[in-house]
């Protein structure tokens, strides 16, 4: 009779340790389709992450013994499976390659008959925006070859890469292209985190008109505001003109204006709105897609206004609490970006709207805490009243993967709200010890209660 792959799987299990050492991190318990084997898989990957070492046939039958929740009949089962297990050799090259195709079909199947079940209404956590992503996570089961990097035999590779110019889109504000060295980097995503009225969507805005007019190509979603305020705003800070005076401006004149910045550029600019709440990463993906096929137009970097508003692929808002729910737009942004090489920058709320808060309220903000360990570069926007008559918003760096985040760890810049702008002004030590004074301690308090907060959400997950 012919042994069935799961047998040969679990046997090699047991008695072939650089086999299972290689295999277990890609094996789920539910690929098994006998329950009985499902069991033994369990107990033998239980044994081996508690001991560092594959068990015996004998110590499998006894901890099946120990066990409280299985009925006879499947006790039985278990231990004859253990029974018939045998050690006959077979090719390692074969038993990997059977293993790996045996792998792919049972979670190309799961994903299947999970997709349906979304489809349905059956499984209520789940929208059916999240079918693409798990049948897309089920296609990449792989045995991943690449076993590390040889510090030796690869030192003249860790050298080129040492040296290699890596693209990035720089910003038009020196102390930012300090802090990040040069830019934002492609695959990333990069938040700003400002209370209500402080300034995510004007520093969205200046960046974007910024990127513009620098050549880039640049994709702004607006899940807040509608195209032409966004666009409004875009205006006032390239045509060096207020806000409210912008609908003064004679048609001719503006025409010339918005002409004038057209040549000055190869860039594009497109501004697509979404309702609240309603977009996520797979219809920024779709999106992404028409405007290469219908446009030719393939951005640089993409800006979503803002993050807190998206929707998940993957979660529905209702049913999962809000730390679980705003960390997996996070992840699923990063991911978009990681997929198109770009970068994405966006923001995030630190108070809950109507507040208006200037001075961030730590203990309104837990769901954004899931963020910092997504995001690769992360800063908050301050604003008070004395920065206000000032001119300036203060930035405070909460995380950097580019520089070493006690550089400049937190500076000012000269802000014209009118014109929607942003803009570098000299150091000035004894306004940023002043503020120290009524930020700091907020601040502070981020860091702090950052780590707690995020524990005490994934408990609650």
């Amino acid at each position: 009779m012919t042994e069935r792959i799961e047998e040969t799987i679990l046997r090699n299990l047991i008695c072939n340790e650089q086999y299972y050492r290689k295999v277990v991190p890609f094996i789920k318990a539910d690929y098994f389709q006998e329950y009985n084997e499902k069991i033994l898989f369990e107990e033998i990957a239980d044994f081996a992450a508690k001991y560092d070492k594959v068990p015996t046939k004998e110590v499998l039958t006894i901890n099946l013994q120990n066990r409280g929740d299985l009925t006879e009949e499947t006790f039985k089962d278990s231990v004859q499976g253990i029974n018939s297990l045998s050690d006959d050799w077979v090719d390692y090259d074969w038993l990997l390659d059977s293993t790996e195709k045996w792998c792919q079909d049972r979670a190309i199947y799961l994903a299947l008959m999970q997709s349906i079940k979304i489809a349905d209404g059956g499984d209520k956590k789940f929208t059916k925006g999240a079918i693409p992503s798990i049948l897309q996570d089920a296609l990449a089961v792989s045995f991943d070859e690449h076993i590390g990097h040889d510090y030796i035999e690869q030192s003249s590779d860790r050298y080129e890469f040492y040296h290699r110019k890596e693209e990035k889109i720089p910003f038009d504000l020196e102390k930012f292209n300090f802090i990040t060295k040069g830019g934002l980097p492609n695959k990333t995503l990069n938040i700003a985190l400002a209370g209500t009225g402080v300034g995510k969507s004007l520093f969205m805005c200046h960046m974007a008109g910024s990127a513009l007019s620098q050549g880039y190509n640049v994709l702004y979603i607006t899940c807040e505001m509608a195209e032409e305020k966004i666009a409004e705003r875009i205006d006032a800070n390239l045509l060096n003109v207020s806000v409210k005076d912008i609908v003064d401006i004679p048609e001719v004149l503006f025409r010339s204006k918005v002409q004038e910045i057209s040549k000055k550029t190869q860039g594009k600019l497109i501004i697509k709105e979404y309702p609240t709440a309603s977009a996520h990463a797979g219809h920024f993906r779709a999106l992404l897609n028409d405007l290469q096929l219908k446009k030719d137009f393939k951005p640089d970097l993409i800006f979503v206004d803002y993050l807190n508003i998206c929707a998940s692929v993957r979660y529905k808002g209702a049913i999962v609490n809000s730390y679980t729910y705003v960390k997996a737009i996070a992840e699923e942004l990063r991911g978009l970006a990681v997929e198109t090489n770009l970068p994405i920058i966006s923001a995030t709320q630190t108070t809950r709207a109507g507040f208006g808060n200037s001075d961030p309220d730590l203990t309104d903000t837990s769901e954004s805490f899931g963020l910092p360990a997504t995001a690769d570069f992360m800063f908050a926007l301050i604003s008070t009243e004395e920065l206000e008559e000032q001119g300036r918003i203060m930035v405070k760096q909460l995380k950097n993967r580019y520089n070493d985040p006690t550089a400049s760890k937190k500076f000012m810049l000269g802000i014209d709200r009118s014109k929607m702008r942003l803009y570098d002004v000299a150091e000035d030590s004894s306004i940023l010890n002043a503020e120290d004074e009524e930020v700091g301690e907020t601040l502070q308090q981020f860091s702090q209660t950052q780590n707690r907060l995020s524990k005490f959400a994934e408990w609650n997950v």
